[in-house]
């Protein structure tokens, strides 16, 4: 291949890495103006219907059941696994696969959230006409109020009016995304609403990285002998030897109470060496006030606290008194670092 067409053939592919990164920012322009769009919504016309859904979910004795069909479905899928996650039961049903037995999944004690962008979407007759007979209460998110969907919900999300991404208007890009946005909306507020908590949370994510730092400090610590402590009084003679024992790399101090005042890290050793430090008590050695974290402490924040002072090891204290030490191992051997 000549140079001059090796030139040519190099500027084509500029134009087009040019044209593909225009085209990214013009999707992200518009999908943001669409989020942009439900948020005024929510200070104007939805937030009406928004309250009464979270209310409606908040205090149904059942199960928030989610529909939809195409990129409906997909994103119905999404929200009704971000509902179960985070405390409220839900699960997805395929809204062509409900007319064939799997309308027996729903009761007359849940609420059904059916998506549908047009509102017109055939595949929905089914599950909508089972609601209407068996009193189930049906929530639709949709951008019509007046179509087939709305006019037989009991409450209606209707969402803005948005521009597609999609340079044709056709596939679903915007609408689908802040279909998505405002599930997740729902399911953060049912969230705060019942005051789910981190532990919670663990119980329904007990795998992976995300079930490891949701474990706590007592999960992980080392406990009772295992601990390197020692009283004020105690000669670094014996310190040391106690502190390479266990293993930790640092040696608390306890005052007579048995409360944690200070701790001897190989720095306080290294700081100390040429001063006589065999002949001198840990209360003269010590570090006082050391950082510590308490039994329910999660292990992400611990990571962060050994992050943020380049430590590896953390006393864990309870009243005062130290119940047991995290080294940066514990936290790399249940996968939170």
């Amino acid at each position: 291949m000549t140079k001059p067409l090796l030139d040519a053939v190099s500027e084509e592919t500029n134009d087009i890495a040019s044209h593909c990164l225009v085209s990214a920012e013009r999707t992200l322009e518009t999908e943001i103006a669409g989020l942009s769009a439900v948020r005024a919504a929510l200070k104007n016309g939805l937030s009406a219907s928004f309250q009464q859904t979270f209310d409606l979910i908040r205090k149904s004795p059942g199960r928030v059941i989610v529909t939809g069909i195409g990129k409906s479905g997909h994103i119905g899928t999404k929200i009704a696994a971000s509902l179960a996650s985070t405390g409220t039961p839900s699960f997805f049903v395929h809204a062509s696969e409900a007319s064939h037995g799997d309308l027996g999944m729903i009761t007359d004690q849940d609420v059904v959230l059916a998506l549908s962008w047009s509102g017109e979407t055939q595949e929905l007759a089914g599950i909508v006409s089972y609601t209407r007979r068996f009193k189930v209460p049906l929530v639709a998110i949709t951008s019509r109020q007046d179509s087939t969907l709305g006019r037989a919900a009991d409450l209606v999300m209707k969402l803005p009016s948005v521009t597609e991404a999609c340079p044709h208007g056709l596939a679903p890009t915007t609408s689908a995304l802040i279909q998505l946005a405002i599930g997740d909306a729902l399911a953060v507020a049912l969230l705060e609403g019942r005051g789910f908590t981190a532990q919670d949370f663990r119980v329904f994510h007990p795998g992976g990285r995300l079930g490891a730092s949701l474990k706590s400090a007592k999960d992980i610590m080392h406990s009772e002998d295992r601990m390197p402590l020692t009283p004020a009084s105690t000669l670094m003679s014996e310190g040391i030897v106690l502190m390479t024992q266990r293993g930790f790399g640092v040696l608390g101090v306890t005052d007579e109470l048995r409360q944690l005042v200070g701790i001897i890290t190989d720095g306080d050793l290294r700081r100390h060496v040429a001063s006589n430090l065999l002949e001198k008590t840990a209360g003269e050695i010590m570090t006082p006030a050391p950082k510590t974290v308490t039994p329910d402490t999660l292990s992400a924040s611990i990571l962060e606290l050994v992050n943020s002072l380049s430590i590896t090891s953390v006393f864990v204290v309870e009243d005062g008194r130290p119940v047991g030490i995290v080294h940066l191992h514990d936290l790399l051997r249940i996968g939170a670092a």
